[in-house]
């Protein structure tokens, strides 16, 4: 446990001056369109009590990927399957409950360091065409600056929005962090640090939003990242592009190790 908490320290010198990300403060889509119905088979709906939405990934049979700021409560958490719609009754939906939440030993809610959170569920989802494991990447290169990646969900479309009725996808671009941390952009306030990918478009219009958080990062067709946070209460503003947790060896280490049981 020592070992993934290492590179913690350093973090911690700058963390009082950061701000607190505030319950269910979860991010939204922003300038992105409806998907096809159920052409998103690894997204998961994640209803967390009666306030909170999140979404996640479906990585195993019987386990989710998520964002960590998504606390979910001992009862009433839903962990929803095959959705397109959000409230609707559909026949692809697969309804689960968490049996076992794993947040990040090192997540600090401050830097937000290590936002990422895996959910054990009670029984084990039936795979078919609706519903499909995401595969983790077998590397944890960082993403370069320029790439083009995709992000989903179920929350905001627009700011002051309700949520989405239906699952949307929007374009977003890898934004270099000296970019994202200079005095236009976070002023290092957080400081975005290497286990984190700053992407959207630096003329704003396309993020992610509230119900959004946890949902998962794909760049070239990769999974590499966890919704995490953006600029607090605007979404989609050229000043505060979406902030992803990058899936880099030391995450990918700790998920895979939690998942045997190792940890």
């Amino acid at each position: 446990m020592k070992n993934f908490c290492a590179a913690r320290a350093s973090s911690l010198i700058t963390a009082v001056f950061l701000l607190l990300i505030p319950e269910g403060g979860c991010v939204r889509i922003i300038g992105g369109e409806t998907v096809v119905p159920h052409s998103r088979p690894y997204m998961v709906l994640l209803k967390l009590g009666q306030k909170t939405t999140c979404a996640g990934a479906l990585i195993a049979k019987d386990w989710v990927l998520t964002a960590a700021h998504c606390k979910s409560p001992r009862k009433g958490s839903q962990v929803i399957l095959g959705a397109h719609s959000i409230d609707k009754d559909e026949p692809e939906k697969q309804i689960l409950s968490i049996k076992k939440a794993f947040p990040y030993p090192c997540f600090d809610q401050y830097t937000h360091e290590g936002d990422l959170q895996l959910l054990q569920l009670n029984k084990k989802a039936t795979i078919n065409k609706n519903v499909a494991i995401l595969a983790l990447p077998k590397k944890g290169h960082d993403v370069k600056p320029g790439t083009r990646c995709q992000v989903a969900g179920w929350g905001k479309f627009q700011n002051n929005s309700p949520l989405s009725p239906t699952l949307r996808e929007v374009n977003i671009t890898v934004i270099d962090r000296k970019i994202c941390n200079d005095e236009k952009h976070y002023n290092l306030n957080p400081v975005i640090g290497l286990n984190m990918i700053c992407a959207g478009n630096l003329r704003g219009g396309k993020d992610a939003c509230q119900g959004d958080s946890g949902s998962p990062l794909l760049c070239d067709g990769i999974f590499r990242g966890i919704t995490a946070f953006g600029l607090n209460g605007k979404c989609g503003d050229p000043r505060g592009p979406g902030i992803y947790t990058s899936l880099s060896k030391k995450h990918l280490t700790w998920v895979t190790a939690t998942m045997k049981g190792t940890v």
